[in-house]
């Protein structure tokens, strides 16, 4: 696991109040470099109408985040974001931002995170630095049952959301669904409506057509005796 996580590294991360960093760190190099550029695009496109973590992809680079949502304390709320090298999948990413959002909230409230000026939490960069350090070795310097129990716990958080997704197609789909069944429900009632008809129409013709017979057979007759 140390060598997968030397040749695909996290690159960057930072904690933001809606658009404003508070805390972040990049390891020195190009690729760092650009990492935090990439960050500065995706902070604006978060939304905060309700809780989510996501992964984007972008070229080699995996943006992960995990953001809370908007509250009367934490107006836009708070962003926890790591970048990657595709790589190293989500399990890994999603263990940090986990351990990362429970240091952060522990350590500031939420009145001081809502007044932050940019960087006013500059003073948690070393944390991100030291957590990042200890979840590219391994878990080396941490409770390994414990890393493990939060990288389940962040899976099982994207697949609820994606899961949920499928549930918000799937209502749609009942949707339709009622309104096939309503169609062939009218349908039906039109096809049972026109069989009556047509059984009327038959039982009115069969009750015609007898009495024509009789007519004419009366008419002939009348006929024969004038004759």
């Amino acid at each position: 696991m140390s060598s997968s996580s030397s040749s695909a590294p996290l690159l960057y991360a930072c904690v933001a109040h809606g658009t404003t960093i508070l805390s972040e760190y990049a390891p020195s190099g190009t690729a760092s470099t650009n990492a935090s550029s990439l960050a500065s695009l995706i902070l604006p496109k978060i939304t905060h109408a309700s809780p989510q973590k996501l992964t984007y992809t972008h070229g080699q680079h995996n943006i992960h985040y995990i953001a809370t949502a908007s509250s009367q304390s934490i107006p836009s709320g708070l962003t926890f974001l790591v970048i990657s090298t595709a790589l190293i999948g989500r399990k890994l990413p999603f263990g940090y931002l986990l351990e990362i959002q429970r240091l952060f909230t522990s350590k500031y409230p939420a009145s001081t995170i809502a007044d932050a000026p940019p960087y006013g939490c500059a003073e948690f960069n070393s944390t991100l630095a030291a957590t990042m350090r200890q979840f590219e070795a391994g878990g080396e310097n941490e409770d390994v049952v414990a890393k493990a129990q939060r990288e389940i716990e962040s899976a099982r958080g994207i697949m609820t959301e994606n899961i949920e997704r499928v549930l918000e197609r799937g209502e749609r789909i009942d949707l339709l669904v009622d309104k096939t069944a309503g169609l062939q429900s009218g349908a039906m009632e039109f096809r049972v409506r026109s069989r009556g008809l047509r059984r009327r129409m038959w039982w009115k013709n069969t009750k015609v057509c007898p009495y024509h017979v009789l007519l004419e057979a009366s008419d002939g007759r009348q006929s024969a005796n004038g004759k």
